[in-house]
């Protein structure tokens, strides 16, 4: 370091001149493994695939008038034997013909490189670089200046996430090993969405498929915490139309309809078009009411009787009311209806649930009312929240007679041109929506 403060600056003749010469050089070119062929490739490609069918298609005539003349196979003629040879030059061109690009790109890459590194080179002297920094020591291999090239299939990082920070790693590596349950990473995070990143990452990682293809970005996970879809990792872009208006019962509706099936929407428009034309369509909500039944089982089936009886009682319908309606401000039971069969009783509870479907709301305040009714009857035991008596999603008779959800009848007269004739539908639903 001392010498190189102490000792003026020597110009350098020798590499001065080395650079000089190197400059007026003609910049080389990359081979290839095609400048051995007498033509352009594709003239030499289309020469080969040419003789390949075309001495293929006279070897096959050939040989079928052999055996249409009963003649030997074996019995070449001159023209024959030229063929085979043809035709196994052009079958041996065309594979190596796949092998040429293979070639070539080890040949240019060699080249390629070695002289794009000359070119860094000599930009870097052309920029004014000082005398000091070209001649205080020897130069440095071009080999040393090529930075490496990253890996593209490592496998830990094969799905990463750009959203992913140095910490989440961790956690990540927690749920691949297990140690973090995938059902615990919004309450041990805090952060819903950055549970939502983490776990979709080690989905990935887990089953080696990419999740590219599902949304991230855009949604409100904290919104369906403790409500619904447990252990998100995306959601799904559905495509929303509008049909209406909707003239019901005196008022105009826009219906949004979420689909994917193609003229839905605009179907429904037109049915929407015509009803609102003929002077809209009317309604009657008949039943409003959904339905639990659980199901219970005595010793006895004098036992399970004397339950019946006590359900139906309507001096203790008000206090079942209550216990039951604790669960929710919005569920109200309505009636309980009972069915034994043997040993085994079928409470069929019916309550309203506002403007929600309601079965979770249901399902606790039936377990409200059994566990006050073990209090009065400590050998009932509890079979199922659901004995199948409800029924929910399957078609029953009893939804028919009894009703469950809302029921409802609506009706649509569709008027001709004339304005007077036409055809009256009508359609009565009952269900849990």
């Amino acid at each position: 370091m001392d010498k190189a403060v102490g000792e003026p600056l020597k110009p350098c003749h020798g590499q001065s001149h080395h650079h000089n010469d190197h400059r007026n050089l003609p910049p080389p070119t990359s081979l290839k493994a095609s400048d051995a062929l007498p033509l352009p490739l594709y003239l030499t490609n289309g020469l080969f695939f040419g003789l390949f069918f075309s001495v293929a298609y006279f070897l096959l005539h050939r040989w079928r008038e052999k055996i249409r003349n009963s003649t030997p196979l074996h019995i070449l003629t001159f023209p024959e034997i030229a063929g085979i040879i043809c035709l196994a030059t052009s079958v041996v061109y065309l594979l190596g013909f796949f092998g040429i690009g293979i070639a070539q790109s080890f040949i240019s890459r060699g080249s390629q490189d070695s002289w794009d590194v000359e070119e860094d080179h000599m930009t870097q002297k052309k920029s004014g670089l000082c005398a000091a920094e070209i001649c205080s020591g020897p130069a440095k291999s071009p080999a040393a200046s090529l930075a490496p090239v990253p890996s593209e299939k490592a496998v830990n990082t094969m799905f990463q996430s750009p959203m992913l920070g140095s910490d989440d790693e961790e956690v990540i590596k927690g749920v691949l090993s297990g140690d973090i349950p995938s059902y615990s990473l919004e309450s041990k995070l805090r952060d819903c969405k950055r549970a939502a990143v983490i776990r979709r990452e080690a989905l990935q990682r887990m089953t080696g498929r990419s999740l590219e293809g599902l949304p991230l970005e855009g949604f409100d996970y904290e919104s369906i915490l403790g409500q619904c879809c447990e252990m998100p990792v995306g959601y799904v872009q559905i495509p929303v139309g509008v049909a209406g208006p909707l003239l019901l019962d005196g008022k105009e509706y826009s219906v949004p309809m979420a689909t994917t099936e193609g003229c839905l929407v605009a179907s429904t428009n037109r049915g929407c078009k015509a009803i609102y034309a003929s002077g809209g369509a009317g309604s009657v909500l008949l039943r409003d009411g959904m339905t639990r039944a659980p199901v219970v089982r005595f010793g006895t089936a004098k036992r399970a009787a004397e339950l019946k009886f006590f359900i139906e009682d309507p001096a203790n319908f008000d206090t079942l009311s209550v216990v039951f309606n604790r669960s929710s401000r919005f569920g109200k039971l309505q009636n309980i209806k009972c069915t034994i069969a043997g040993k085994n009783l079928y409470m069929r509870f019916s309550c309203s649930t506002g403007d929600a479907m309601g079965m979770n709301m249901v399902s606790k305040g039936v377990q409200n009312v059994l566990d006050y009714l073990q209090t009065d009857f400590p050998d009932m035991e509890i079979i199922g929240i659901s004995g199948n008596f409800c029924s929910d999603k399957k078609p029953a008779a009893v939804n028919w007679i009894e009703g469950r959800g809302k029921s409802v009848v609506c009706e649509a007269i569709i008027k001709g041109r004339g304005g007077t004739e036409g055809i009256e539908d009508q359609c009565s639903h009952s269900g849990g929506a």
